[in-house]
This record gives C-alpha cells, structure tokens and sequence, in this order.
C-alpha cells in the first residue's frame, strides 16, 4: 500500500501548493523516492532527462522563461556532480534554481557506502561542494528538518542562485508528522513564509541626478529585467527620459524588440555587441545601468565611456564598475516608481537625444570557404522566426554570431548562459522553457522555441534531443556544423600561428544522422545558403521536435571584439594579450 505521507509526499505537496508544475532530473536509487510521489499527484510532472547537466539546465531554462522557481533532481554519486556545472551556471546568472540531491542512508555515513557523499571518515563532501555552488545548503537529517529547511530554501532561491538540499533516503522515506498528525498535504507553512518583501533603497537620489541631466541619456539593461518581467517599466522610464537603450548580451529580449523602445535601440553591449554603444555612451550626459553587474563580456570597449560619464545604477547587484548604485530586489516596482516620479512637473526638461541613432556591426574579415555564412544564416532565422518564438543560444562562435546577428523576437525571450558559459546549456534550457510555456497555455502550444547551438555543443549534451520528442515538445535545433570546437580554432590560428589543431572534428550528416536513431524526428542537413529557407520552413512547420543541421566552417571569424583588429570602422577594444603563448620557431 502506498504511503502518502512521508518526507517526500510533505517535498512534491509543498512544491506543487507553491507553483512548481515540473521536477527535472535523472532517475536512481537514492531519488527514486521522490519520483515515486510526484508519480501520484496531478498537479506537478516529473520530467526525465538524459544527463544531470542537462536536468539543471532544464531548471535553469524553467526559472528563467519566468516560471519562477526551476527545481532539479538527482540521485548520488556521479548523478549528482553532473548537476554542479549546471547549478553553478544558475549562480553565476542569479537564476532561482531548488537542487533535490540524494545520498545514501545515514545509517550508512561514513561505512563506505556506495555513493557516500556525508563527509564523514574519509568520504566526499556533498555539503562542502555544493555551498560552493548555491546561495542556500542544508543536510535534512531528521524528518522533522523538512518543514523548516524547504521553506528556507526556497526563500533563498527567490533571492536569485540555487538552493540546495541534501536528502538521504532513509530520511526522504521517513514518515513526518505535523502537529501529531501524518502530513502529507504539502500545504503546511512550518518556518514561516517562503518569500521575502522586496527591499528598496531611497530612489531620490536617481531621481535628482536624472531630473537634472544635461545632455542625452543612455541606459544599459540587463538580465533582472527579464527576471522582475519589467520591460514594459523599462520602456515606460526609456521613453520619459527619451534615452537611448542597449542591453547586456543575456537580456537582448528586454528592450528594442517592436513596440520596446525598437527606434532608440542601439543594440548589444561588450565583446559580441555593437560598436555604436560605447560611441553612444561616451556622449552621453549619464549612463544608467539597469538590473546588470556589467561582467567583462557586458562592458568590452565601454570602461572607459563609463569611467568618463556620470554613471548610475539600479538593480539587486552592485555593478563591477565604479558608479553610484541604488539598490533594488524588484525593478518592476522601482522603474514604476522612478518613471512616475520623473513625469509630468517633474520630467526632465535639459534631456537631448540626436536625430540619429547609431546602430553598427561589428566587421570580421570576409571568408569564401566552403559552408554557409553565420550572418547569411542568421538572416533567415531573422526572417523566418515568427514574433513569439523563444531563442536560446549556446557558447561559441554560433552563439556570437547569434547574440550580434539576429535580433529577438516580439514577446519572445532570448537566452543565453554567460555566467559560466558552459557548452550543451542550450538544450536542456530549451526544454525547460518549453515546458513552461506549454504548461502555462494549459496545453501543448503553436509557440515554439529555436535552439541555437554548434556541433561541438551538441556532442556533449545534444542527446536532450531525445526528451523533446519524447514528450513532444515544439523545439527546433538549429546545429551550425563547423566540424569543430571553432571557437577554439580561432584563437589557435589567431595566437598560436595555427601551427596546429586539436580542435577540428571528422565530418558528421547531423540531420540524417538523427533521423536516422530517432524515429519520427522531422531532421534535415542544408549545405547550402539556397536550400535553408525551405528547410528552416518544413522545420518550424511541425507538430513536436525537429533538427536542422546548417553546414558552415571553422575557419569563418566571428563577430568577437577579441578576435579583431581595430580599424577605423571599429572603435579601439583590446585584443587578448599574446604575451602568454610561447611561441617556438
């Protein structure tokens, strides 16, 4: 007879009362408890991945189509350090992420358990690894814990990273009681509340420094944007202000689309952006960063604009540059605030915007080798995504080339994981976003979600294809296949003298490929620019998954401030320093 009202009937209760409709994660012995619940409630999916990573890339994608809370799941052992890349991608882009690890029984600890991760006599660690990977990490070690620390997890993942729970099986089958009663609902509130009040410093010093700019105002967003939903208030502040807006490359989606703010638009900041930010920034009377830290990547070509123009910020995290930072945890409420206090007698009357906005590519050097262009590429994904689509791009050339060239859509996110950038995020974050979507619209849905990745990404984690058709999902891999690790090439000819490489793959047929081990999978390799059109169409014509495999080369430099030589079309960004490679004639 089933139980229903043990450690984790109390686990998927409290989640599914809470908003989370889906777990993501791996099956195995020390977690299979949990899978059983979720097994016997309506209200919340246990989904199976392929790959731990993947399962927290899932979670990841979940949380941030703005689902809210993402929550993986694995069991011990290697099952659980496949999550730690994923988690520390989650941290890294302050996405809330709730981790379920398994270990083996307490009464094992220590006693040389298969998987043994308590840290006692000799064995790993759980909780020393995963602290280093999340906001929030506790060991339950009786089932009474539960009640206080789920709470508290989830609390601190609303502050933005992972929170972690370590759960030995013994404990996660544990009968719990509440108040001398089996408990089994889910909807008990031991340890308070699961949220916190957003906190807000004094807008008044903003307000003034914005009321009393003379001259044009530029204003770089971020990533918090998407994850507070206030583009809407972004555009509202932009549009009071008359600013000119760009954003980081991981929040492309939050200003400048149509209807966004799209004629003041000056495009993507740092390392994969558009010149004309920096150029707009540097005659600017203020810059006002908005819910970013302004990472390396964000900032490439822009420090010493931001060292030389009044500079502000609002957002939860104190910038990387020096400027003057009011705090905000709820930016939705704050621009509401700041646009409403800057209106009417009190709108600004010194702003000026030029007639002219700049907007700029970056230029890399012409190639005529085999294969189909990025920029041809990306200009019919351009014309053929429809307003709606969610865009999620991996790391690499591909995803440089995605992140300067292709606009996002209309009502659309567009993902990308920079916080540790790891190679194969966009496969399961696709299929997380695409859950929520379908699960928001109460059905599988015409919306779809266009994955942009390389092949080099796909070897590690493409096999996630697999769990889309599983279940059916509206996803589109989009595979540019260079045969290689191009990123890496690049900088093997650029600063090794391309003497060599160990980063170029043998030939693959991706498309026919996959066809072939994934029966009724709609997949299609095109090795020329002609043939994509109507290959991209018969892909996105489709009821579930499907796979299109473009032909392109390694050899193809891509939009990457790095990777080029200033020219007068270009403003001056530092190449990388040479001064590490030793070089032998």
């Amino acid at each position: 007879m089933v139980e229903t009202h043990r450690v984790v009937d109390h686990i998927v209760g409290y989640l599914a009362a809470n908003g989370v409709s889906h777990i993501f994660g791996v099956d195995g012995a020390n977690i299979e408890d949990l899978y059983d619940a979720a097994y016997f409630r309506d209200d919340i999916t246990a989904v199976l991945a392929k790959h731990e990573f993947s399962a927290a890339t899932m979670a990841d994608g979940y949380s941030r189509s703005g689902a809210g809370i993402g929550v993986v799941a694995a069991t011990s052992g290697g099952g659980c350090l496949n999550t730690v890349p994923g988690l520390a991608e989650s941290l890294a882009s302050r996405v809330p992420v709730l981790a379920l690890i398994g270990q083996a029984p307490t009464t094992l600890d220590g006693h040389g358990a298969f998987q043994d991760t308590s840290g006692d006599n000799g064995s790993l660690d759980g909780h020393a690894l995963f602290s280093a990977v999340s906001v929030y990490c506790r060991r339950v070690l009786t089932p009474a814990d539960i009640l206080t620390a789920l709470p508290e997890a989830l609390a601190a993942a609303r502050t933005g990273g992972p929170a972690v729970l370590l759960l030995p099986k013994n404990i996660q089958q544990a009968e719990l009681r509440v108040n001398g009663k089996a408990d089994g609902s889910g909807n008990g509130r031991a340890g308070g509340s699961i949220g916190t009040e957003p906190r807000h410093s004094d807008l008044g010093p903003l307000e003034r420094a914005l009321r009393g700019v003379d001259g044009p105002i530029t204003i770089i967003a971020g990533e918090q944007v998407a994850r507070d939903d206030a583009r809407a208030e972004l555009e509202r502040l932009r549009a009071t202000l008359r600013a000119r807006v760009a954003t980081v490359p991981d929040a492309k989606d939050v200003a400048g689309t149509p209807g966004l703010g799209s004629s003041s638009a000056l495009g993507v900041a740092g390392v994969m952006g558009h010149p004309g930010v920096s150029a707009a920034a540097a005659q600017s009377a203020m810059c006002l960063l908005v819910g970013t830290r302004m990472t390396v990547t964000a900032r490439a070509g822009l420090d010493e604009a931001l060292g030389q123009v009044a500079t502000y910020s609002i957002g939860s995290q104190v910038p990387f540059p020096a400027c003057t930072h009011v705090h905000s945890d709820d930016l939705r409420q704050s621009l509401t605030m700041l646009a409403r206090a800057l209106s009417g007698p009190g709108r600004p009357v010194q702003v000026r915007v030029p007639d002219l906005v700049p907007r700029t590519e970056l230029r890399p050097p012409s190639h005529d080798g085999p294969g189909i262009r990025y920029r041809d590429a990306m200009a019919v994904l351009d014309e053929a995504l429809p307003d709606g689509t969610d865009i999620v791009v991996d790391a690499g050339n591909v995803g440089a080339s995605a992140i300067h060239y292709l606009p996002a859509r209309r009502d659309g996110r567009f993902m990308v994981a920079l916080g540790m950038g790891g190679m194969g995020y966009s496969f399961g974050a696709g299929i997380g976003m695409t859950f929520h979507r379908a699960s928001a619209a109460g059905a599988v849905t015409d919306r779809r979600t266009a994955v942009i990745a390389g092949d080099g990404s796909f070897f590690m984690h493409g096999m996630e294809i697999h769990t889309a058709l599983q279940y059916r999902l509206p996803i589109t891999f989009v595979l540019f296949d260079n045969h290689a690790h191009a990123m890496c090439v690049t900088r093997e000819q650029l600063f090794y003298d391309d003497r060599y490489s160990y980063n170029r793959f043998g030939p693959s047929r991706l498309g026919a490929g996959l066809a072939a081990m994934f029966p009724g999978l709609p997949a299609y390799d095109v090795t020329e620019l002609r043939q994509l059109p109507r290959a991209l169409g018969m892909a996105l014509d489709t009821d579930g998954p499907s796979v299109l495999s473009i032909e392109c080369s390694a050899d193809e430099i891509p939009p990457f401030a790095a990777f080029l030589t200033t020219t007068d079309s270009t403003p001056s960004i530092a190449q990388e320093n040479r001064s590490h490679v030793t070089a032998r004639a």
